[in-house]
């Protein structure tokens, strides 16, 4: 059972959501926030696998109460998927260096809202190849300062070449077929790359890597 927080404040929009989501054998609907302070703390009383969580809320916005969720020792098993009006603006890149999973615009089919709670339930991030390289090319033209000190040299020499990969937007397949290797083990070099950074997710491994200057927008 996944158990699911919306945090909307929209009535109505949290109303479908439910709707939708109760709907589902495997899904539950544990609780309801109608701004970003709320949600952190119904987030930390309740411990959802996946908050699906609106950008722009009164008081506490969502991209601060994500980072807030994403800092918290205690809620690290808690995934935030942002859900957004405005498809891949600034607000997108800027969930994701707070440590959202991903996003979803609110127009989205209702299968793919329930197909993006189970991938980020499961620990994965909702951010496809394509998504990849608009955030690259969209939002981060203006990067913050690199730092040198980042953690890169806890990474060898192969997994920062996977990371640069996954930062330049290419899928596991994709990464196998360019380095020749298979894609489970493409897949556990991402994975070990995660670990030595504390990444939460393959979102946060992207954001890693502009963050450090290991890749930069002109060197795509």
């Amino acid at each position: 059972m996944i158990r699911v927080l919306l945090a909307d404040d929209q009535a109505l929009m949290r109303a479908g959501f439910r709707a939708l989501l109760d709907a589902e054998d495997d899904l539950e609907v544990v609780g309801e926030a109608a701004d970003g302070a709320e949600a952190v703390e119904l987030s930390r009383r309740l411990l959802p696998d996946v908050v699906l969580m609106d950008v722009q809320m009164p008081g506490l916005d969502g991209i601060e109460a994500t980072r807030r969720i994403a800092a918290d020792p205690d809620l690290v098993a808690v995934r935030v998927l942002i859900l957004t009006n405005y498809g891949l603006d600034s607000y997108v890149f800027s969930a994701l260096r707070a440590g959202a999973s991903g996003f979803l615009l609110k127009d989205a089919d209702p299968a793919d809202l329930l197909q993006a709670v189970a991938v980020v339930a499961r620990g994965d991030a909702l951010l496809a190849p394509a998504v990849t390289r608009t955030l690259i090319s969209e939002f981060i033209a203006d990067p913050a300062p690199a730092d040198p000190a980042a953690g890169r040299d806890v990474l060898t020499a192969r997994e920062q070449e996977i990371v640069e990969l996954v930062a330049r937007g290419l899928s596991n397949g994709e990464i196998a077929e360019r380095m020749v290797i298979s894609p489970f083990t493409a897949k556990t070099h991402i994975n070990r790359a995660m670990m030595k950074l504390y990444c939460r997710d393959r979102a946060q491994l992207v954001v890693w890597a502009y963050e450090s200057g290991l890749i930069t927008p002109r060197s795509r």
